[in-house]
């Protein structure tokens, strides 16, 4: 199972903006992400986010783990 840990909000924005999402707006801390015929998504701009968190943001939006991991190098 891949590892989830240390990976701060930007930088999972920058990673779901790679499989199609586009950032829609941001609420408070958060940023919203949007994809045609996906499920919206959002992602928190901490320095760093919850693997839990992470996670099932990943599986709403379909994506496999290792290829999520791949996007963020």
């Amino acid at each position: 199972m891949p590892r989830f840990a240390n990976i701060s909000g930007r930088k999972a924005v920058k990673a779901f903006l790679k499989f199609g999402y586009v950032h829609s707006h941001s609420s408070g801390d958060h940023a919203i992400l949007q994809k045609k015929g996906a499920p919206t998504l959002s992602i928190p701009l901490h320095k760093e986010i919850a693997p839990f968190l992470l996670k099932s943001q990943i599986k709403r939006a379909n994506i496999r783990p290792d290829d999520f991991l791949k996007a963020l190098k």
